[in-house]
């Protein structure tokens, strides 16, 4: 399985997938960046907003007016966790070296997965985010609507800056701009595209073509369950597990943090601690599930946003 994926909680979805030995499939920002030296500039969000002609700059070049959003200009694996909204001069001249900015952009959060054959997008989808607060969301839907002007635009994007590469990339967009962008898929919710993507995904790394059928889709829904930061609790029981995995309209679970390692070395959102996720057919049957999975967290505070 050389599909080489970081975090064991996602193992469950390429245990299965026939790979050969000489192919290698990055889900993770920290390979991709070593093994596509020539792309590796899009970890840079300041290209990524020069390449949109959006006002941009570092922390030697003030806004023309505020309030902006500033960020770490390279995030490989959380290291985008100090971002903030600068409102005044006086904020902005405290931000630290390696910080970016850009407007502060409004409207719907979407991550978008593509297939890209030599710098020509082959395969979309899109997974709309439900932001809640302090960099969490509620869940994200993973669409079947074709968002034909997202779609053009992003499709302009690769042809004018990704020729020569092969493989997937995501896409993070506010408002149809693009945030930031990665030489990999969100694996979080891969297993919602069906049981033939993976099969593609492998021919895509391996033979540099895109061979997934032009076929219905499904609409899936990625459901988390947070708690305040602080304890690190104990994985819920095995039992607990096999019993949500078992429920009518679940695809996967995945408990997203090591039990043995402290709360600082999980890359998480400010606002809360990541305990789980489901994916699942329906949105009540997730949400019921998240519930029944908080059952396995007794020593926590959980954070679960009202319905």
């Amino acid at each position: 399985m050389p599909i080489c994926e970081r975090d064991p909680w996602r193992f469950q979805y390429f245990e299965n997938v026939a790979c050969p030995a000489d192919v290698n499939v990055p889900t993770d920002d920290i390979d991709s960046f070593e093994w596509y030296p020539k792309f590796r500039w899009v970890y840079e969000k300041l290209n990524i907003a020069k390449s949109q002609g959006l006002p941009c700059g570092t922390r030697n070049s003030s806004p023309p007016h505020f309030p902006v959003f500033a960020k770490p200009n390279i995030n490989l694996r959380g290291m985008g966790l100090d971002s903030q909204i600068i409102r005044t001069q006086t904020e902005f001249e405290r931000l630290p070296d390696g910080h970016m900015w850009m407007p502060l952009l409004e409207g719907e959060h979407i991550s978008t997965d593509c297939a890209i054959v030599d710098g020509e997008m082959k395969w979309i989808r899109h997974a709309l985010g439900f932001p809640w607060t302090d960099g969490m969301f509620t869940h994200w839907v993973i669409e079947t609507e074709h968002r034909v002007e997202l779609n053009q635009f992003l499709s302009r994007w690769v042809k004018g800056n990704m020729t020569g590469y092969t493989g997937m990339m995501n896409f993070e967009t506010i408002g149809g701009k693009i945030i930031e962008t990665h030489l990999r898929f969100a694996d979080q919710w891969c297993d919602l595209y069906g049981p033939r993507w993976f099969d593609a995904l492998v021919t895509l790394y391996g033979e540099g073509n895109w061979s997934l059928p032009d076929e219905p889709q499904r609409k899936g829904y990625s459901v988390p369950l947070f708690a305040k930061h602080g304890l690190v609790p104990q994985h819920p029981s095995a039992n607990l597990q096999n019993a949500i995995r078992a429920l009518p309209e679940v695809s996967s679970l995945q408990i997203t943090f090591y039990p043995s390692k402290a709360g600082s070395a999980h890359p998480m959102p400010p606002g809360g601690f990541r305990l789980g996720i489901i994916n699942c057919w329906d949105l009540d049957a997730g949400l019921e599930a998240r519930m029944k999975l908080a059952e396995g967290f007794p020593d926590v505070e959980l954070m679960i946003p009202a319905t």
